[in-house]
Order: structure tokens, then sequence, then C-alpha cells
């Protein structure tokens, strides 16, 4: 009869260190409005959404997701190429808004801080177009991800 071996994690067999925050918010008319989300090493989710347009209250949601989501989020980070960027090109911050993105993926910790980006016209019309256009995609396909997730888990429409 053949004895199983139990896998023992040592202390160089820890996971890899993961995390992405991700905001987008101005401060206006109606108050501090802002979209955040962050991915956190444990799987949890956190979503808020504060907009105060019409009375609107803040909207918050938390969700712990598998390990198959994380390793798609992983792999949509790592195709994108972002931790090689430099945003030290991209416009800075201005009335309009702001964009933060922060990534930690094993030993690379990186951070962004770019202006709200209305549309991919304003991308082009950057000194760096193609470090910006990278930024531009990923958080569209990090915000696709979020709502996708929210949507299943909660059935309501997040905005």
């Amino acid at each position: 009869m053949a004895e199983e071996t139990k896998d023992k994690k040592t202390a160089s067999d820890k996971p890899e260190e993961f995390y992405v925050r991700y905001y987008v918010g101005h401060k206006g008319k109606f108050g501090h409005e802002f979209l955040e989300f962050e991915f956190r090493p444990d799987g949890l989710l956190r979503y808020a959404n504060n907009s105060q347009y019409k009375k609107d209250h803040m909207i918050r949601k938390e969700i712990y997701l598998n390990d198959a989501v994380l390793k798609e989020l992983k792999r949509i980070i790592q195709d994108s190429e972002i931790m090689k960027e430099d945003d030290s090109q991209w416009p800075s911050p201005d009335r309009v808004g702001r964009q933060e993105l922060e990534i930690v993926c094993g030993d690379e910790h990186i951070s962004f801080v770019t202006s709200k980006i209305g549309s991919l016209v304003d991308v082009e019309d950057s000194k760096d177009a193609e470090g910006l256009k990278i930024f531009y995609f990923l958080i569209q396909d990090l915000r696709c991800l979020v709502f996708s997730l929210i949507s299943l888990h909660f059935k309501i429409k997040p905005i």
C-alpha cells in the first residue's frame, strides 16, 4: 500500500505577494465623487462608488474571489506589460480628476498617477501615447472584470 505524502509549505514556499488598487475621482459640484476597487492577497475584492449626483449614496461591496479568478487577474496584468511602463510623461492630475493604479506582483511594486482619461483621443495627445494606451486598455479590462464580478455576485448593475 502506497503512503501518501502531504506537501508542507516552508517560509521560502510562501505564495507570491499580489495586490491591485485602482482609484478614479474628482472633487466638484457634487462633492468628492470616485470609483475605487482593490484586489487583496487573501482574495478579497473591495469596491466603492461614491456619486452624489441626484443625491445618490455610496455603494460599497466586498466579495471573496477564488484562486482561479486571481490567477486570471494576474494573467491580464502580466499580459498588458504595464509593469514596464513609467508615468513620468503622462498628464498630471488636474481639476478634471485623477486616476491611480497600484500593483504589487511578487517583488515588483509600481504605482501610477495621471489625470482622468475621457477617450482614446486624450491618450493619443499625450507625450507617452504608447504607455498611456497600455494603461487605458488595462483599466478598461480591470473595470469590466470588477463590474462583471459584482453583477454576477449581487445581481445588480454597477454604475
